[in-house]
């Protein structure tokens, strides 16, 4: 019997499905765009929650730089839930905003909730350049810069033409991010700092610092960033009725940050146990748990170390040891904080952290999350 409590009280289902919370990914890397997978998920619901499902785990939901048919984690502007005519479109690769509203209501009526998949890390599709100095950094080592300070053309500058002012009047420019990894007026690839800013020293320290990932990096600790991205998080609860986030590469964002988010959203939507949950891409459980220890509230982290168990297992075919299953696993050490999964969309085959279980072992590693009674599957 699968039970999370931080899961069991965001949900509105029947006594069964509160002791048996079970997450369901909506979404796979290869989904058709177009605007249908909202109608499409939607009719899908009924059956869903007759499998036992209780919650949905949404892509990204807001409007992308890649317009209609992007995954979403190249983010352009939040506020766009598939309400205005940018980037081509006015809906998302999913659908409209109306759509997604239609989604949340008819999985609520059938007791499934709803987490929003939140990137918050970093932006893409600015809608002009600004000129600003910088220095390039080692890509391998983030703390060693590389030449001189001097003036780049990065693209920082975001106006949301098509949405104007409305739900936000912040706009963004390069004093709002910590780097980039392009300069327009040379063509040069590389992550360039800029100058006067600095990297989060609360977080990864692969590379040494394992701020910058990719695109124009936020700068959390900006106070117009922070009041903007608040405001958006208790805004998204609210206006499409979703019950929590999972947020996408917390390893590169200050932990500081992400818990004062969190705090924020929570108090403002007056939802104590609004769930949340991290993806921090790393086979080491004594990072995991050292970042867990250092957001000071309640907060859910992937289980990739029993990830990379069952890949093993599986790729070993009969020569791996079952008993050791468990071993260095979140959801053996810290249980009522584990989500455990299989696989996910980041490791599809072709994705950037491919490591696809093989599907003879599926059936075992299914049985082993969703039979347990600890962790969140």
């Amino acid at each position: 019997m699968a039970h999370h409590a931080n899961a069991a009280h965001s949900l509105k289902a029947t006594k069964d499905k509160d002791l048996n919370c079970t997450m369901f990914q909506a979404f796979e890397w290869y989904a058709p765009g177009g605007g249908i997978h909202w109608n499409q998920l939607k009719d899908k619901v009924p059956s869903l929650s007759d499998a036992g499902i209780t919650a949905f785990w949404i892509p990204p939901p807001y409007k992308a730089a890649g317009g209609e048919n992007s995954v979403g984690y190249d983010i352009y502007d939040l506020w766009d839930l598939g309400e205005f005519d940018q980037k081509g479109f006015r809906h998302t690769k999913y659908g409209t905003k109306e759509e997604l509203d239609a989604l949340v209501k008819a999985a609520d009526e059938q007791g499934i909730v709803t987490y929003v998949d939140t990137v918050l890390n970093h932006k893409f599709g600015a809608d002009h350049t600004e000129v600003f100095a910088a220095v390039q950094v080692n890509s391998d080592d983030r703390l060693q810069d590389i030449g001189q300070k001097r003036d780049i053309e990065g693209w920082t500058a975001f106006d949301f033409p098509g949405r104007g002012a409305k739900h936000s009047s912040f706009k963004w420019h390069f004093q709002d991010f910590t780097g980039v990894d392009f300069d327009q007026r040379t063509g040069q690839n590389a992550i360039f700092r800029i100058w006067g800013k600095s990297w989060s020293t609360r977080v990864d320290e692969e590379k040494r610092n394992y701020d910058f990932l990719m695109g124009a990096d936020v700068d959390t600790t900006t106070p117009e960033v922070q009041d903007d991205l608040f405001d958006w998080g208790a805004w998204v609860i609210d206006n499409i009725g979703a019950t929590g986030f999972r947020f996408d590469a917390v390893k590169h964002i200050d932990y500081r940050f992400i818990s004062d988010f969190i705090k924020s959203a929570r108090s403002r939507t007056q939802k104590p146990a609004l769930f949340a949950v991290g993806e921090f891409w790393k086979d080491s459980l004594w990072d995991i748990n050292n970042w867990l220890n250092n957001l000071g509230t309640q907060f859910s982290v992937f289980d990739v170390p029993l990830h990379y168990n069952f890949k093993e297992a599986s790729d070993s075919w009969d020569r791996f040891d079952m008993r050791k299953i468990f071993d260095d696993t979140l959801v053996q050490s810290r249980p009522i904080d584990a989500v455990t999964f299989v696989d996910n969309h980041d490791t599809q085959p072709g994705q950037s952290l491919q490591s696809w279980v093989q599907p003879w072992f599926k059936p075992l590693a299914y049985a082993l999350i969703l039979l347990r009674g600890a962790g969140y599957p």
